[in-house]
């Protein structure tokens, strides 16, 4: 993922070159380019997701699942930061700002699927299921902003959610 990374020309790391690891304001242009950001959770999310679905694979050793969880995630990744995923985002969603992620925050993007990959494979569903949905609704709260929002706005935009999400614009 990294090399491919690197050969689609994404950055190492923020153009402010401080070395803070975390960016909480998604409107900024500090948002996707440090360790951590809001979105870290969404990826969290992801793992949980993939828990669930790799789950149904019965007959597959879990090593192998987990293996899965990290190719599909480090597969999303580089899709994320193409130029059609990136215009996407800026066309479609709040996102008007974003020009794709660091590679810094790409590699803590599949480190934060683990974490939720691993975090599933140790609670019980219904815990898993209680986790995602506070989740869900503190990013919701905090950044008008979430997993689900970012998929139905990357799909299929709705202009009534891009309108309320632009209101929280601090």
């Amino acid at each position: 993922m990294v090399t491919i990374l690197r050969a689609m020309r994404r950055t190492w790391w923020c153009a402010c070159g401080r070395p803070v690891p975390w960016a909480w304001d998604i409107w900024t242009s500090h948002a996707s380019q440090h360790l951590i950001d809001p979105y870290f959770f969404s990826h969290v999310l992801h793992g949980l997701i993939f828990f669930a679905a790799l789950n149904l694979l019965t007959k597959v050793p879990t090593h192998v699942k987990w293996i899965l969880a990290t190719v599909i995630e480090a597969g999303w990744e580089i899709l994320e930061n193409s130029p059609i995923i990136i215009n996407r985002y800026r066309e479609g969603t709040i996102s008007l700002d974003y020009f794709g992620d660091s590679i810094a925050n790409s590699i803590f993007d599949v480190i934060a699927c683990l974490l939720g990959y691993a975090f599933a494979s140790r609670v019980r569903p219904l815990t898993a299921i209680a986790f995602f949905l506070v989740v869900e609704l503190v990013l919701l709260v905090t950044i008008r902003d979430c997993l689900t929002l970012n998929v139905i706005m990357l799909v299929s935009p709705v202009e009534a959610i891009k309108e309320w999400q632009s209101a929280g614009v601090s």
